[in-house]
């Protein structure tokens, strides 16, 4: 089957005038030329596509079917020719990906930073969703790439490591709590604590938790950031949970105690995956290749 634009655009062209005479005018083509086109597209086709009447034409089914395709066709064409203009004006590709609270507040700015310094030519966009969300909307083909947890993640998707995320119960240093090796959330849903913002994503993922053990978080602060939660369980207004990575880095200024969860859920590998590596565009799979390195390097740190 051989088609070119000039015979899509012609038969568009043809059908939204109803003429093969008017539809030729459209398409700057002169009236023999345009018939001996249509003519030899049904020739390959093997089917009619349009019906000569002595006042206009019809479309047959398959007419309208190629109609529908063509449309679709030089659509796209349109929308290729205007994102490559963008490109000589100097614009940016962009790569889609989510990642959870952790990922995006804590292990992602860096990382990101160095390679977006490496790749002037490309810009990321990371949104905040939970795990599961991040799972169903990479399937279902919503970004390029995702930051989730690991057992969230359908198996069908292609995933590698990336770090673990581990979440922690904070405490201040002179809690009795700060004692222990390790302590169970349930053991803990009488106290005070202080957490995220409403909505968090995070925050509600620990409201969960606590909510299928039939209790519900007695929060005192809602803080914007990690550092500013810290800062209230310093002061002693309540214990908090969150990623180890951010409590280790807020414990380098503030005086907290952090104390491990048994709870199978608080420990947590982050995956990157996709639908399908290497798939991707050009600017997501130089991305991967970043994040990989960053991967390889957490491993040999853990090895």
């Amino acid at each position: 089957m051989r088609f070119d634009l000039v015979d899509l655009n012609l038969f568009v062209a043809i059908a939204e005038a109803r003429s093969i005479t008017a539809g030729a005018e459209r398409a700057a083509l002169a009236l023999a030329s345009a018939s001996t086109r249509v003519k030899r597209m049904e020739e390959t086709l093997g089917v009619a596509l349009l019906r000569r009447q002595r006042r206009g034409i019809e479309l047959t089914a398959a007419g309208e079917s190629l109609l529908a395709h063509a449309r679709i066709v030089l659509a796209d064409v349109e929308a290729l020719q205007g994102e490559l203009a963008a490109f000589a004006r100097g614009a940016r590709a962009t790569v889609h990906m989510l990642a959870n609270t952790a990922g995006l507040s804590e292990h992602l700015p860096r990382v990101l930073a160095s390679f977006l310094v490496a790749h002037p030519d490309i810009s990321v966009a990371v949104d905040e969703r939970d795990s599961p969300q991040i799972g169903q909307a990479i399937a279902s083909g919503a970004a390029d790439l995702g930051l989730a947890v690991g057992q969230a993640v359908a198996g069908h998707l292609a995933r590698f490591a990336f770090c673990d995320d581990d979440l922690v119960l904070v405490t201040a240093p002179g809690d009795a709590l700060a004692r222990r090796r390790q302590v169970a959330f349930a053991e803990v849903l009488e106290r005070d604590f202080a957490g995220l913002p409403e909505g968090s994503v995070l925050q509600d993922h620990i409201a969960g938790h606590a909510a299928r053990l039939g209790r519900k978080l007695r929060l005192r602060a809602r803080m914007k950031t990690f550092d500013a939660v810290c800062q209230m369980v310093e002061a002693g207004v309540g214990v908090a949970v969150m990623p180890e990575v951010a409590a280790r880095r807020a414990a380098k200024t503030l005086k907290i105690a952090r104390v491990r969860l048994r709870d199978g859920w608080a420990k947590r590998r982050l995956v990157v995956c996709a639908r399908d590596f290497g798939a991707l565009p050009r600017p997501a799979q130089l991305l991967v290749q970043h994040l990989r390195a960053h991967a390889a390097q957490f491993t040999a740190l853990r090895s």
